[in-house]
C-alpha cells in the first residue's frame, strides 16, 4: 500500500491524450453551426453524420450490407444510396432502424476512434453526435455540450434551409430525443434562439473558459479547487451528480459502487459548490492501482490528502482514503475513495441519510457550518469535522440508525 501521498502521485502517469467533447442536438439547432466555430477555433471536429456517409459510400462493405438487408431500392441509378429512400423506409419502423444502425453504428465508431487517436497529444476533440442522448454515449466524454433551439425556431430552419415539408420537419424532430432527455447529458447547454454572433460569442467564451484550461488540467493532472462560497441550495446538484457518477462507473470499467455524499447530497441544504462523491474501493491498494489512472485520464486527478481530515481520531489509518478533484474548471468536485466498510465509508453515508431525514438536525447543521465557515472561510469547502459539534451530531446519527434499522 501507498502510505505517502505524494509518492502515489508520482507513479501516476497520464496516458490521456486528448480532451473529448460531446457535442449534440436536435436537427435543426444550429449544431454544426457550433461545431464549425469549434473547428475554426482549433478544436478537431469528428463529424459522426459525415462518417456516417463515409462507411456506406459506393463501393464499402457498409453500402453492401445496407442493400443486403434493405434490398436495391435503397441505391439511386449512379450506385449512391439513396438516403431519402432508405429514411422512407426506417422512420417510424423500430426494427428497421435497429437494422440499420446495427449495420452503420460499429463503422462510425471505429471510424472515430481512428480519428481521435491520430490527434495531437494537445488536442480538444469534438464528437459532432446527433443522437448521443439516445444511444448512451455521454459518460464516455469529459465534457457534453448540448445546443437547444426552441422547436418553431427549429420546423422554420428546416422548411426554409432544408426544404423539408412541415410535415416531415415534424416528423424528423419528433423521431428523436426531447430537450428534457438531452438536458439530462448537458454539462453545457447553448441555446441557439438568437443571432448567429451571439452564439459564436457563447461558443468562444466555452472554448476560451473552459475547454481549455480543462484540456490543460487534464493533460497535467491539476484538480480545479472547489471555492469556499455558500450558496443554493441548487436543484442541479443531483443531475450534476448523476452525470458525473456515470462518467466515473465507465472509467473504472466495472460495477463500482458510487455515492452522492456530503452538503450537495442533502436536499435544500445550502453549500459551498462542490460535488462531494464517495467511491467504494475493496482496498487501497485497489484506489492505489490502475483505478487511480483511470479517474485521473476521465478528468478526476489524485490530490495528495489521504487522510481524513480529523486528526482528534486516535487511530487515523482506520479512516484513510485517496482524495481526487476535479479538473473541469466548471463543475468543482471531490472523490472520496474509500474502502467498503470502513468508519470513514460508514460515517459519509449515514450523516448525509441522518441528515435527509431530520429537518431539525439539517437546520442545525447549517447554522455550525455558516458560523464555522464565517470564522475561516479559505476552508469552507473542505469540511470542518473537527469541531465538537460533529462528535455530538455522529452519536445522534448512531442512535437514529439503531432506531431505524438503517443500513450504509
Amino acid at each position: 500500500m501507498c502510505r505517502a501521498g505524494l509518492a502515489c502521485l508520482r507513479r501516476i502517469r497520464l496516458t490521456v491524450r486528448v480532451l473529448k467533447v460531446g457535442l449534440t442536438g436536435g436537427i435543426g439547432s444550429g449544431k454544426s453551426a457550433v461545431a464549425s466555430r469549434l473547428d475554426a477555433l482549433g478544436a478537431v471536429v469528428v463529424d459522426a453524420d459525415r462518417i456516417a456517409r463515409e462507411v456506406v459510400a459506393p463501393g464499402t462493405d457498409g453500402l453492401a450490407e445496407v442493400v443486403a438487408a434493405f434490398s436495391g431500392k435503397v441505391v439511386d441509378a449512379d450506385g449512391a444510396l439513396d438516403r431519402a429512400a432508405l429514411g422512407a423506409l426506417v422512420f417510424g419502423d423500430e426494427a428497421a432502424r435497429r437494422t440499420l444502425e446495427g449495420i452503420t453504428h460499429p463503422r462510425v465508431r471505429a471510424r472515430s476512434a481512428e480519428l481521435v487517436a491520430a490527434a495531437p497529444a494537445d488536442a480538444i476533440v469534438v464528437n459532432d453526435v446527433p443522437l448521443l442522448a439516445e444511444v448512451g454515449l455521454a459518460p464516455t466524454y469529459h465534457l457534453v455540450v448540448v445546443v437547444r433551439t426552441a422547436v418553431p425556431t427549429r420546423m422554420a430552419r428546416l422548411t426554409r434551409d432544408r426544404g423539408m415539408a412541415p410535415e416531415e420537419a415534424q416528423r424528423r424532430i419528433a423521431a428523436q430525443a426531447d430537450d428534457a432527455t438531452r438536458g439530462t447529458v448537458a454539462d453545457v447547454l447553448l441555446t441557439n434562439d438568437g443571432t448567429l454572433t451571439e452564439l459564436h460569442a457563447a461558443v468562444d467564451a466555452l472554448w476560451r473558459d473552459r475547454l481549455l484550461p480543462y484540456e490543460r488540467n487534464v493533460r497535467e493532472g491539476r484538480a480545479v479547487p472547489p471555492g469556499p462560497a455558500f450558496g443554493g441550495p441548487d436543484p442541479a446538484w443531483p443531475e450534476q451528480y448523476a452525470r458525473l457518477a456515470a462518467r466515473i462507473r465507465h472509467a473504472a470499467g466495472g460495477d463500482v459502487r458510487v455515492d452522492h455524499v456530503g452538503s450537495t447530497a442533502v436536499p435544500g441544504l445550502a453549500a459551498p459548490d462542490v460535488i462531494d462523491i464517495q467511491v467504494t474501493v475493496s482496498s487501497l491498494d485497489e484506489a492505489d492501482g490502475p483505478l487511480a489512472q483511470r479517474l485521473a485520464e476521465a478528468g478526476f486527478p489524485r490530490l495528495p490528502g489521504d487522510w481524513w481530515d480529523a486528526p482528534r481520531q486516535p487511530e487515523p489509518v482506520r479512516w484513510a482514503k485517496r482524495l481526487h478533484g476535479g479538473a473541469d474548471p466548471g463543475r468543482p468536485v471531490r472523490l472520496h475513495l474509500r474502502e467498503a466498510g470502513s468508519p470513514g465509508w460508514r460515517y459519509a453515508l449515514l450523516m448525509r441519510d441522518h441528515l435527509r431525514a431530520d429537518p431539525a438536525r439539517r437546520a442545525d447543521y447549517l447554522q455550525v457550518k455558516r458560523d464555522l465557515a464565517a470564522a475561516a472561510p479559505e476552508h469552507a469547502a473542505w469540511g470542518t469535522v473537527t469541531d465538537p459539534w460533529f462528535d455530538e451530531e455522529h452519536l445522534r446519527a448512531e442512535a437514529w440508525a439503531a432506531q431505524t434499522g438503517w443500513r450504509p
